[in-house]
C-alpha cells in the first residue's frame, strides 16, 4: 500500500498534469539537497523515496581505490581497506554507499527541500506544455474565452493557457468570456515564466479545417484543397479539384443553396468566400483566380520568375485589381506568380512606344478593307492593331481568338497577302509610325483626300459636259446667238451647271431628281442643248430690244 506522501505526490502529479516519477525525483533531489546543506559537504549525496512506508533515506556514494596512497578526490573516493569495512564485497573500481541521517534536519533544511520541489515541478509542468503542444503546430484547437487582455486574448486549452494577439485576430471577431471558438495553434515559445502558447483565428490552416468539416467530399479526399489565400475578416480564395470526374469540386463546397459555405461564412463572421476550380493550365488558373473580373488573355512574361501578364477590358480593370488590390494580391497569392495586370488601352500604348522605340512603321489594321469591320473589330479586342502583328501570328495563335473560325481565319490570310502584294518591293506603304502621328497630321490628311474626290468629281463632270456620244443630236439655228455656232458651254455655263446638279442631288426633294455620278448614265447631249437654247433666246430678246429702240429714235 502506498504511503500517504505518495498519494499526495500522484494528486498533485494529475492536477498538474506530469508524471509522478517527476515529482518523486524533485522530492529525491531536495532531500539530498537539504542533507548536503546541513551536514555542510560536497559529498556525493543521493536520496530515495520509499513508496509503502514514505521514508525518504539519504546516502553517500564513494568509488573504490586499491590503496589510500590512490585517493586524488577524498570527497568522492574511499581505499579498499576502508570500504571492505562497511561493505565486504566491494572490489576495486566499485562504488559504495553509506547511510546519512535525515531525521536531525532542522526548519530551515524543510523549507529549501520544499522550495527545489517546487521548482521541480514548475520546470516539468513547462515541459510537459511544450512537448504537448510543440508538435500539434498548425492544428485547429477548441478554445475557451478566458480573459481579455488589452488588445490580446487568453484562451484556456485545458491544459495551457494560449494567447493570440491582435493580427493574428480577425477584425469582424468580437469575443466573450467562456464563449467557445476554435483556434489553429501557430507556434509554442519557449520564455522564463514557462512555454507561451500562440494561437490565432486568420490563418489559412482555419478555412481549411471548416471545409474539412462540412464538405464530406473533402474529408475523404474526393475533393482536394489546391491553394488558400486569405485576408482575414476580408475574403478568401480557395482553389479545390476533383479526385472523380463526376464530382463538382465547386459544387461540392458550395452545397445544395449554398449551404455548406454559408455555414463557414458564419462560422468566419461574414468573411467572404471565393471558390475556384483549380487548374495545371497557370493562364487557365490565373483566370479564374482573378474572378469575379473577366480576363481578355493572359501571357507568362518571365518563367523563371514566375510573372505573368494579364489584359482586361477597360471596363473590368478596377473589378480585376479590386478594393486597395485585394482581389489581385489573393489571387497572386494563390497561382504563387506575380502578376501585372494591365487594361486593354495600356496595352495598345505600350505596343506602340514599343514599335517607335524599334523604329519601323506600323500600319494600322483599319487599313486593310477587305477585313471588314466585324473581324477588325475581334483582332483590334485581342491586342492585334497593326498589319505587321496581325502578319506574324500563326493560324494556331488566331484560332484562339473569340469569334475567328476556319473560314474567317482563311479570309483574314487572303486579305494579308492582298494587302502586301499591292506594293512593289521597295515601294512605300501607308503607316503609321507607333505613337507618332498628331491630330494635324490626320487632319491634313482627310482634307487632302477630301478635295481629291472633289477635284475627281468635277474633271468628271467637266469630261462629261464635253463628250458627244452622237444621239439625239438637235439641230438648232445659231444665227445672232451670242457664241456663234460654237455649240460649246464655256467655263461659267459649266460651273453654273455643275451646281445644279450638285445641289438638286443634295436636297433630292424636287420631284425625285438627283444627281448622276461620273460615269453613270450620259446626259451631255441634253445639257448641250439646253445651254444653247437659252443662248438663243437670249440674244433673240436682246435683237428685240434694239429693234424696239431703234424705232423709238425714228
Amino acid at each position: 500500500m502506498a504511503s500517504a506522501l505518495y498519494q499526495s505526490i500522484e494528486i498533485l502529479s494529475r492536477d498538474k498534469g506530469i508524471d509522478p516519477e517527476i515529482v518523486v525525483g524533485a522530492v529525491e533531489d531536495a532531500i539530498a539537497l537539504a542533507t548536503r546543506k546541513y551536514y555542510k559537504t560536497q559529498e556525493n549525496m543521493r536520496a530515495e523515496l520509499d513508496k509503502d512506508s514514505g521514508e525518504i533515506r539519504a546516502y553517500v556514494y564513494k568509488t573504490v581505490v586499491e590503496t589510500p596512497e590512490l585517493i586524488e578526490d577524498p570527497v568522492n573516493q574511499i581505499a579498499l581497506d576502508a570500504a571492505r569495512e562497511l561493505a565486504p564485497e566491494v572490489e576495486i573500481g566499485g562504488e559504495i554507499r553509506y547511510y546519512k541521517p535525515t531525521d536531525v534536519l532542522g526548519r530551515i533544511a524543510a523549507q529549501m527541500a520544499k522550495q527545489v520541489i517546487f521548482q521541480k515541478v514548475r520546470e516539468a509542468e513547462r515541459d510537459t506544455v511544450f512537448n504537448e503542444y510543440n508538435h500539434r503546430v498548425n492544428e485547429v484547437l477548441n478554445a475557451t474565452v478566458k480573459r481579455v487582455e488589452l488588445q490580446d486574448v487568453i484562451f484556456d486549452l485545458g491544459k495551457a493557457e494560449a494567447r493570440m494577439p491582435r493580427r493574428e485576430q480577425s477584425r469582424l471577431e468580437q469575443f466573450a468570456v467562456g464563449e467557445r471558438v476554435r483556434v489553429v495553434l501557430l507556434r509554442v515559445d519557449r520564455a522564463a515564466k514557462g512555454p507561451q502558447v500562440i494561437v490565432s483565428r486568420a490563418a489559412k490552416e482555419l478555412v481549411q479545417n471548416l471545409f474539412q468539416s462540412e464538405v464530406p467530399e473533402i474529408y475523404d479526399g474526393t475533393v482536394v484543397i489546391r491553394a488558400i489565400a486569405r485576408e482575414a475578416g476580408e475574403r478568401t480564395k480557395i482553389a479545390v479539384m476533383s479526385r472523380d470526374k463526376d464530382v463538382d469540386p465547386v459544387g461540392a463546397c458550395v452545397g445544395m443553396k449554398g449551404m455548406r459555405v454559408q455555414s463557414i461564412i458564419r462560422e468566419l463572421r461574414g468573411e467572404k468566400i471565393d471558390i475556384i476550380e483549380f487548374s495545371e493550365e497557370i493562364t487557365t488558373f490565373a483566370e479564374k483566380a482573378l474572378q469575379p473580373a473577366k480576363v481578355s488573355r493572359v501571357s507568362i512574361t518571365d518563367l523563371g520568375e514566375k510573372q505573368l501578364e494579364v489584359i482586361v477590358d477597360d471596363t473590368q480593370l478596377s473589378l480585376a485589381i479590386g478594393k486597395k488590390g485585394q482581389n489581385v494580391r489573393l489571387a497572386a497569392k494563390l497561382l504563387e506568380w506575380k502578376i501585372d495586370i494591365k487594361s486593354e488601352e495600356e496595352k495598345r500604348q505600350e505596343v506602340e512606344q514599343q514599335m517607335q522605340g524599334v523604329g519601323g512603321p506600323a500600319t494600322a489594321i483599319e487599313q486593310v478593307s477587305e477585313l471588314g469591320e466585324q473581324i477588325i473589330q475581334k483582332l483590334v479586342a485581342a491586342g492585334i492593331t497593326t498589319v505587321e502583328a496581325l502578319a506574324d501570328m500563326t493560324p494556331e495563335q488566331l484560332e484562339e481568338i473569340p469569334g475567328i473560325g476556319e473560314k474567317t481565319l482563311e479570309k483574314i490570310s487572303i486579305a494579308v497577302r492582298h494587302y502586301f502584294g499591292q506594293y512593289e518591293e521597295g515601294e512605300d506603304r501607308p503607316a503609321i509610325v507607333a505613337a507618332a502621328s498628331s491630330e494635324d497630321s490626320e487632319a491634313a490628311a482627310a482634307e487632302a483626300a477630301s478635295n481629291a474626290s472633289l477635284d475627281e468629281e468635277e474633271a468628271a463632270l467637266k469630261l462629261d459636259l464635253t463628250q458627244d456620244d452622237g444621239e439625239d443630236d438637235v439641230e438648232i439655228d445659231t444665227e445672232g446667238a451670242a457664241d456663234e455656232g460654237s455649240g460649246l458651254i464655256d467655263d461659267d455655263v459649266a460651273e453654273e451647271q455643275i451646281g445644279e446638279i450638285t445641289e438638286t442631288g443634295e436636297g433630292a426633294d424636287d420631284n425625285g431628281a438627283e444627281a448622276v455620278a461620273p460615269g453613270g448614265h450620259d446626259t451631255s447631249h441634253r445639257l448641250r442643248e439646253t445651254a444653247v437654247l437659252e443662248d438663243v433666246a437670249e440674244s433673240a430678246e436682246l435683237q428685240e430690244e434694239s429693234d424696239h429702240n431703234s424705232g423709238n429714235g425714228a
